[in-house]
């Protein structure tokens, strides 16, 4: 059984995450919590906006306290302000994030962490084995809680240790119809800026544009940006975890350049001998550079896997002074989860401090490209064995990390990465270079040759 992907679990409200799942995923996140913590639990749980999800609460709530777990409903809140709730005990999120309408989604917690996969494959070994009620004198209760104000205030105190106060600074926030309609313009206006809200009612259909923020989703944002006459733009999307930066007049900032910066800040803030930041293998050698020079290091992990990444670098002696993967940052020193409403404070204090110019102007933006080379299943394994050898004899200048895919750093700081695709019959090639096309159509031919070595047919391109 496969339930749980990179982020949970998530797919269609009637195929896949339906009522009957959500039950039986309660079931056995509860007696499983309750065998861990060889006692009574509680579970804060929450959703997003999305028409399914008060069905799929109830079901859940079903699930949990039929197997002896009490629940404490929160009702609409953004992903992190779950998260924030449940240090201390467990939780659960109906979310979908960015996906479409149509879908939803479960994620579970566990002290303000996301369930890591060796406890994701125990509830999935549960499911699997038939969950059951237990008897029902020892079934759980269900109550009601806000959370939010606490959770806003919380988020106002940690960002008031960055940068200065954003008394006239002007921001517009795209909420998507989501979450962050909830949280960001609020915080943002107790820490004292101009905020102008856009799409901030939440409605699960996503009428304003979709949950996804890209280039493509928020033209309006980028056009009401573009006189020019506010200081920085945000956006995220459905759940409120992730966060897209824009400049004054609209332009989107890349999701790299946002990690660097904060990146910088929080290593040069950090009171230790060994701060790192640990990120993922196609996140921009720009995030070294930045936090070399602020006296730290990057460690890197698995796509999707960034919390086990922060426990690995923890238990290896580092101070983990920030995480993050593209668009989702975790801020180690407010909490273990991803939160971009805390992004959008911390980066709205650091550019009432210095101008988002002044800030992105040390940052080396190269040119950035990602290649997609079809490898069938059956191939990648030797094909990834066979480019460990191959990829460097092809670049012998460069430092070599084979521990997710085969990343290469060139002395120049360009850099190739390629990995297996997880859903999709590719081998993917990211690359940033200042002659990206060149560096990637180099790294292109070795993977091109490797896949041959591994299946027998010569591969066609497809960028």
């Amino acid at each position: 059984m496969d339930l749980f992907g990179t982020a949970g679990i998530r797919g269609d409200a009637r195929e896949t995450v339906t009522p009957s799942l959500a039950q039986r995923v309660g079931q056995a996140a509860a007696a499983d919590a309750i065998e861990e913590e060889n006692g009574a639990v509680e579970f804060v749980v929450a959703r997003d906006g999305r028409v399914t999800g008060e069905a799929l609460v109830d079901a859940m709530a079903s699930g949990l306290t039929s197997a002896g777990a009490d629940v404490i409903e929160i009702g609409q809140a953004p992903t992190p302000a779950l998260a924030y709730a449940s240090q201390g005990r467990y939780g659960v999120a109906i979310t979908a994030s960015h996906n479409p309408p149509e879908d939803n989604g479960i994620k579970l917690f566990v002290d303000g962490e996301e369930y890591g996969g060796k406890a994701e494959a125990r509830i999935e070994d549960r499911i699997e084995a038939g969950t059951e009620p237990t008897a029902w004198e020892d079934w759980g209760t269900r109550e009601s809680a806000a959370v939010l104000p606490e959770y806003r205030e919380a988020v106002v105190d940690y960002a008031e240790r960055f940068g200065a106060d954003l008394d006239g600074l002007r921001v517009v926030v795209d909420c998507g119809n989501g979450m962050a309609g909830l949280a960001t313009p609020a915080v943002l206006r107790e820490l004292g800026a101009e905020v102008v809200t856009l799409n901030g009612n939440v409605d699960g259909h996503f009428p304003g544009r979709g949950s996804k923020p890209t280039e493509a989703t928020l033209g309006d944002c980028i056009d009401f940006l573009d006189d020019g006459e506010f200081d920085l733009g945000i956006a995220h999307d459905g759940d409120a975890d992730r966060i897209v930066v824009l400049t004054g007049d609209g332009d989107v900032v890349h999701e790299d350049t946002v990690l660097a910066m904060l990146a910088e800040e929080y290593v040069a803030a950090a009171d230790s001998e060994d701060p790192a930041t640990v990120t993922t293998p196609n996140a921009s050698a720009r995030i070294d550079e930045r936090v070399r020079a602020a006296g730290g290091r990057v460690e890197r992990v698995a796509l999707g896997y960034l919390h086990d990444g922060i426990a690995d670098a923890r238990e290896g002696g580092a101070d983990v002074a920030f995480a993050a993967e593209p668009w989702k940052h975790v801020h180690t020193r407010f909490g273990g989860w991803i939160d971009g409403v805390a992004s959008a404070a911390v980066l709205a204090r650091l550019v009432a401090e210095t101008p988002l110019a002044e800030r992105r102007e040390p940052i080396r933006e190269r040119p950035y490209t990602k290649v997609s080379v079809p490898c069938a299943d059956h191939a990648k394994v030797g094909a990834m064995a066979r480019l460990a050898e191959t990829l460097p004899e092809r670049f012998p200048e460069a430092s070599v990390d084979d521990e997710y895919g085969v990343r290469l750093e060139l002395p120049d700081a360009s850099w190739v990465l390629v990995r297996p695709s997880g859903t999709e019959p590719y081998l993917r090639i990211y690359a940033e270079s200042d002659d990206v096309e060149t560096l990637a159509g180099a790294a292109e031919t070795v993977v091109e040759d490797a896949i041959e070595d591994a299946s027998g047919n010569a591969p066609e391109n497809t960028a």
